[in-house]
């Protein structure tokens, strides 16, 4: 998580939580021993053995939903930790001065914390890391939704009937 350079436009909702994302999904595939997962799972575990014990490690990374899912990331790792898969879950989040920088409605390190006491997971063995931009850079795209795209590739039929 500290082997790339993250900058983006200092500019509130300047900047897309997915191109963040996918920087950081990046940094665990070049570090070598992460199996990421699909939809519906931790993102990504690790697991290594020292002196005879083993020890997992899941993490979750939410940088481009609602904040709100934040809880669904919470579960994942919780069910993870319940089944043995993992020892400790990691939620990954953009700090709360990252996030303003990010699209509106993304998650941020107080959405997180707000959400590990909501979700009653306090007791459990979870790190929430955030993660800070190194600086001012260009703006990281945004990615559109697929009816806002949509809506842009066919004009609306009244202007259409308009004519």
């Amino acid at each position: 998580m500290t082997g790339f350079s993250l900058l983006v436009k200092e500019a509130r909702d300047a900047n897309g939580g997915a191109a963040v994302r996918k920087l950081v999904d990046v940094q665990f595939e070049q570090s070598g021993g992460w199996a990421k997962k699909q939809t519906g799972d931790v993102d990504w575990i690790k697991c290594k053995t020292i002196n005879g014990t083993r020890v997992c490690v899941g993490v979750e990374v939410q940088f481009s939903a609602r904040s709100d899912l934040i809880v669904i990331d919470l579960i994942h790792l919780r069910k993870a930790l319940v089944r043995g898969l993992i020892d400790v879950g990691i939620l990954v989040v953009p700090s709360d001065k990252l996030g303003i920088f990010l699209t509106d409605r993304g998650p941020k390190m107080a959405d997180a914390k707000r959400h590990v006491v909501e979700a009653k997971v306090e007791d459990l063995p979870l790190i929430l890391m955030a993660v800070e931009h190194d600086g001012p850079g260009p703006a990281l795209a945004k990615q559109f939704k697929r009816t806002v795209a949509k809506r842009i590739k066919q004009p609306n039929r009244k202007d259409q009937n308009s004519n």
